[in-house]
């Protein structure tokens, strides 16, 4: 793991941790902003931010995409794939295009346990949410992960962007969720095996009902995950459902 202090050789993590939970966020800000921070990707001077101002302008962006599935488009109406078979979810806000150096970025957080990264993430999620005016949602989701995947991980990426990206918007967070069934990991299957993967591997709770909600994930591929817990939701009551992620992945085509 990096530190955000490029001096440094790891990131303690559950030092963060320890004293997010032992101060109040004031304390923390000043913790922050006292010690020397470097940006992770160019080592320039970044405040009290893991990325600098620069580097976070230049991160991958889709630009004008499909309202529905976050895919490149040419203008803000439906795809016509979407227009064929429209996702079930009612919109997808992705901050990034999962290209270097954001999907650097994921695997750092996802499996090297950096995770100070979700508070970069979260704020792009956020500001793209903000620039979504059919962005409508009024709860967070985060999606879960099975128990025995939680235990091997040891936390769930989704809940820790989640987190702060309800804190920032001022909504409710709700673990309406639960992932019923494990199955293999969606990156080491084909794209058209993704969608069998996760059917029916996820249960809504009734705190769902009536509620328009947005499931938040690290990354959208195929969708198939996302489409999955978004049925679980409709399912459990729930008015409408929205995908916010923060890197979307480009097809194979590009």
């Amino acid at each position: 793991m990096n530190l955000s202090n490029f001096s440094g050789q790891r990131f303690d993590s559950a030092w963060r941790v320890a004293i997010g939970a032992a101060f109040s966020r004031p304390v923390l800000r000043w913790l922050q902003s006292s010690l020397p921070q470097s940006c992770l990707l160019c080592a320039a001077p970044s405040g009290n931010t893991l990325l600098c101002a620069g580097c976070t302008a230049a991160l991958p962006r889709i630009g004008s995409a499909c309202p529905l599935c976050g895919l490149p488009f040419e203008s803000a109406v439906p795809c016509g794939g979407c227009l064929v078979r429209a996702p079930p979810f009612a919109a997808t806000v992705a901050a990034w295009t999962y290209a270097f150096p954001v999907d650097q970025l994921l695997q750092a957080f996802k499996y090297a346990g950096t995770l100070a990264l979700a508070e970069p993430f979260a704020a792009g999620l956020c500001a793209a949410v903000r620039g979504r005016p059919d962005a409508r949602a009024e709860a967070i989701v985060p999606l879960p992960l099975s128990a025995l995947r939680q235990r091997q991980r040891g936390f769930n990426q989704a809940d820790e962007i989640a987190r702060r990206v309800a804190a920032s918007l001022k909504m409710p967070m709700v673990r309406g969720l639960a992932r019923i069934r494990d199955s293999p990991p969606q990156a080491t299957l084909a794209w058209t095996a993704r969608a069998r993967n996760v059917r029916h591997a996820f249960l809504g709770t009734s705190c769902l009902r009536g509620r328009r909600v947005a499931i938040v994930d690290d990354v959208m591929t195929t969708g198939a995950t996302l489409a999955a817990a978004t049925e679980a939701a409709l399912r459990a009551g729930a008015i409408a459902v929205e995908a916010w992620v923060v890197a979307r992945t480009l097809p194979p085509d590009g």
